[in-house]
């Protein structure tokens, strides 16, 4: 089923609130600096036309373009764009201190293939061409596990027409949770979804981490209060 190419009517909000605070403790001198200094050259404007080829909004040649969504502490962005300079990346992250701790990473390592977003995902997906990206990456998102919040979380109806209409045909959409409810709900929302198909064979392939995977922050103290990962992979039809 082929995703609406000419209306949008998901834009009925300024912002969707799919995460919690955007500011934590004062930043370090040298964060705040980077973030005045770098961001308005890395980051994206949606209130900017998106060029047709999104190819182009990076310093170095790619051949393609992924985007993840809520990079946290940056573990698996920093090393993946490192690993794969041919591919550019969005890295999407509203938290501001989780931002600083990027920019200070890529002053050490630079990445002439990464681009920075600071807010909503959601506006970043209207802003985005149809058909336009590689493959998507959604790792550990807020689980929002009260029942009440459950409208709050990432995956739903709305995002998942948004997803599907900016992937390419082929492309990948990987989602990582140690929280049972958030994986039980995105099965349930991705596994039957005309756009979308579930890759696993079998247990092992739900169970074992992503080739390259680095861990992260967050996936380390589900383990140490005795949570596993699932690491799930549908692909756009």
């Amino acid at each position: 089923m082929a995703p609406e190419r000419t209306q949008h009517p998901d834009r009925v909000r300024t912002r969707e609130n799919f995460f919690g605070r955007s500011r934590g403790k004062t930043l370090r001198p040298l964060q705040a600096d980077l973030l005045a200094e770098r961001m308005p050259a890395l980051g994206l404007d949606p209130k900017v036309s998106p060029p047709a080829d999104l190819r182009a909004l990076f310093a170095a040649p790619v051949a393609r373009v992924r985007l993840e969504i809520g990079f946290g502490g940056g573990e698996h962005l920093h090393l993946e764009s490192g690993r794969h300079p041919d591919s550019g990346f969005i890295g999407v992250e509203p938290f501001r201190n989780s931002m600083a701790k990027m920019l200070v990473a890529l002053e050490a390592e630079p990445r002439p293939n990464l681009r920075l977003y600071d807010d909503d995902a959601t506006l970043l997906l209207d802003w985005l061409p149809d058909r336009s990206l590689d493959g998507v990456d959604l790792f550990y998102p807020d689980p929002w596990p009260k029942r009440k919040h459950w409208k709050r979380r990432f995956v739903n109806e709305r995002t998942l027409r948004r997803l599907a209409r900016v992937m390419k045909p082929g492309a990948p959409f990987r989602f990582a949770s140690d929280i049972e409810t958030y994986v039980d709900w995105t099965l349930t929302h991705l596994r039957d979804h005309p756009d979308f198909t579930w890759e696993a064979r079998g247990k092992a392939d739900w169970l074992t981490p992503y080739e390259g995977w680095p861990g992260t922050r967050y996936e380390q103290k589900a383990h140490r209060e005795g949570r596993k990962g699932a690491y799930l992979t549908f692909r756009r039809l």
